[in-house]
């Protein structure tokens, strides 16, 4: 122990020593440090070269609303602090050849850790979005010592490979764990005593003992929310509700762009929306959408039939070939979604239902197939029309969502800074 504990000392004094760069105009700890770019024109203009991709400093002027000077000041500060890049000049236009900016990959980094209760997974993830390193752990059920095992483990082998470079421009450690995951312990078959550890410890100051830089903690689906509209095309629509489908369904819901957290950070936990299903005697008998749009569904039908439901987990991208049962669970999962997205858009307006999981790209696209064709079969008289459509995130969007925390809290506009009304909650 005492020599992990060296080891862990040393990694966090070369990070810190290597992030206090004296010189400002090479100061490549920019990535890290939130007053750097605390400015809210400086966040604004991150922002909207992110959702377009790529800029010229004329389009951002008429976007921001700022003069000409004072935009190609904040993207020459931006560009020399290594978080914008010039791109190749726009040519075939009347006048001098517009240059776009984009963000730099490289200009930042940041770590995200999604704990579920059948796996987790450690990232690495750059300032667009990208996974440049991954770590992936399955397990029966989570156990938090374990868990921070393999976080401490993690980062130590993610250290090894990076350049000093990288490592200065981390810029925290994002968390996205479920909600109360001490419940619903009987349908993961998990021993209550070892999920009843989840409610008495801090996971956030267990992590934070293992890692040199901030951690921030959030609900899983609502980061994979966040990944959506942050990294993703979620952006397009102004008000969607979300489905995650993991080991239990979960959620979120984005209003006027931006995410709604609820009064207890708890908005969007779909998994407990009531649907209905048909009983078996011409009845129809209602239950949370968690007992239909989960993977633990389709798990725990694999093994009555004798069938090892291990990819669902290990290989979430590649699942066996589970046949007819498969088959059947997806057509359930369709009907609670259709069933759970027109109750929520008849309360609130939503443009748009955003539907993602883990689970492969194929099976998502024809669960979306499904539910959108259900949609359309049920009664939607008084409702304004709506999309039904998929992520663009997939499987990695709770652990990319949770590398999205950091970032959210030092590059964002200061109303996509979402994420402080839901950790005072979480951790009340």
């Amino acid at each position: 122990m005492k020599q992990e504990s060296d080891t862990r000392t040393d990694r966090a004094s070369d990070i810190a020593a290597t992030s206090l760069a004296p010189n400002r105009a090479n100061d490549d700890s920019r990535g890290t440090n939130q007053s750097g770019v605390r400015l809210y024109n400086e966040r604004l203009i991150l922002s909207l070269v992110r959702r377009h991709g790529s800029l010229p400093k004329v389009e951002i002027a008429r976007m921001t609303g700022l003069s000409v000077q004072t935009a190609t000041a904040i993207v020459k500060s931006l560009q020399r602090d290594g978080l914008l890049l010039a791109q190749s000049p726009q040519r075939g236009r009347v006048g001098q050849p517009a240059i776009p900016f984009a963000l730099n990959p490289d200009g930042a980094f940041s770590l995200g850790l999604k704990i579920g209760r059948r796996s987790c997974d450690l990232v690495l993830v750059d300032f667009k979005g990208g996974i440049r390193l991954l770590r992936r752990r399955a397990y029966a059920y989570p156990i938090p010592h374990e868990i921070v095992a393999f976080v401490d483990q993690g980062i130590t082998a993610l250290l090894q490979d990076l350049p000093a470079a990288v490592r200065t421009r981390i810029a925290g450690l994002g968390v996205a764990m479920p909600f109360e995951l001490w419940n619903w312990e009987n349908e993961v078959g998990a021993p209550l005593a070892a999920m009843m550890q989840w409610r008495e410890i801090d996971i956030q100051s267990l992590i934070g003992a293992v890692c040199s830089w901030p951690v921030t903690l959030c609900n899983d689906a609502t980061a994979a929310c966040a990944a959506e509209v942050f990294f993703g095309d979620g952006w397009h629509y102004r008000d969607f509700i979300y489905f995650f489908i993991g080991s239990f369904v979960g959620g979120g819901i984005v209003l006027n762009g931006s995410l709604y957290p609820g009064r207890t950070g708890n908005a969007g936990a779909v998994g407990s929306m009531p649907v209905g299903r048909p009983d078996g005697t011409n009845g129809v008998r209602h239950q949370q959408l968690i007992r239909t749009a989960s993977t633990y569904v389709l798990a725990n039908r694999l093994i009555e039939a004798g069938i090892d439901p291990a990819s669902i987990w290990e290989t979430p991208k590649h699942w066996s070939d589970f046949g007819p049962i498969l088959d059947g669970w997806i057509d359930e999962v369709a009907a609670g979604l259709a069933v759970a997205t027109i109750a929520a858009t008849s309360v609130i307006d939503f443009e748009a239902a955003i539907i993602d999981g883990a689970c492969p790209a194929a099976v998502r696209a024809l669960i979306v197939h499904k539910a959108r064709a259900k949609v359309n079969e049920l009664d939607r008289r008084g409702l304004s029309p709506f999309v039904v459509c998929e992520g663009s995130i997939g499987v990695d969007a709770r652990a990319v969502g949770a590398a999205a925390l950091p970032f959210l809290a030092n590059f964002a506009r200061d109303r996509e800074v979402l994420f402080k009304e839901i950790v005072s909650a979480e951790r009340n």
